[in-house]
């Protein structure tokens, strides 16, 4: 579904990504796990094209390539990214920015139907739908986040980092949310430091160092790899 190859990204003089290839399957959850600086959001970024780099390589959709679309164009084509740190508008009301994921295109025609299966999926909005975002709990901020991704009826979610900031009752809520959204056919790319539960929900998984990926497998491999264990899942 989603395939990069030979991607490299550089700001001006600095290369954040070098030759980076990675393949995301139409139904699977794909777990990129790195330390911070690794280049993840950067990669993530260069997908959907929000951020000032120059890139080369190849990112194709199904099969066409959407390295340099507009932002747009690429939502438009059903890939759809739940930024770090949620971004949400923080003035507006909860239902508000959710109705921001379903403008433009004829996806706007359809909100209320696309807002009452957000409801379903996140039930806890339903009560705050009135209530300006920024009075939201953090989980509560994420739900709104990933929901309004939802409103744009995507068929590939990119995660950034989803559980930042978050008590652990709460990650583990949104990493169930992440899965039963999975369920729904939707295909989701999670980046994401807490890699022992990325990668318990995932069917693959890459690790992405110093801008390049250093290991690749199905995520139970990963789990079991000495490497790994020692630098992202605080084992010796």
């Amino acid at each position: 579904m989603l395939e990069i190859a030979g991607l490299s990204a550089r700001y001006g003089a600095v290369t954040a990504l070098s030759d980076v290839t990675l393949s995301v399957e139409s139904g699977r959850i794909v777990s990129l796990l790195g330390s911070n600086g690794a280049g993840k959001s950067t990669l993530l970024g260069c997908i959907t094209n929000s951020v000032p780099c120059q890139m080369s390589g190849s990112i194709r959709l199904d099969g066409a390539d959407i390295l340099g679309l507009s932002t747009d164009a690429i939502i438009a084509r059903g890939l759809v990214l739940v930024p770090e740190g949620r971004q949400l508008f923080a003035e507006l009301t909860v239902e508000e920015n959710l109705r921001m994921g379903a403008y433009g295109r004829e996806r706007g025609q359809h909100w209320r139907a696309d807002l009452a299966r957000v409801h379903e999926i996140f039930p806890q909005l339903v009560e705050r739908r009135s209530q300006a975002a920024a009075t939201l709990s953090g989980g509560e901020q994420q739900m709104v986040a990933i929901g309004r991704a939802l409103m744009a009826r995507p068929r590939i979610v990119l995660l950034d980092e989803p559980s930042l900031g978050l008590a652990p009752m709460l990650v583990r809520e949104i990493f169930n949310l992440v899965r039963d959204i999975n369920r729904e056919d939707v295909t989701v790319l999670l980046v994401e430091q807490n890699a022992r539960q990325a990668l318990r929900i995932a069917h693959r998984g890459y690790v992405l160092e110093k801008g390049r990926i250093t290991m690749a497998g199905p995520a139970e491999e990963l789990m079991g790899d000495t490497h790994v264990v020692e630098a992202y899942l605080g084992e010796a």
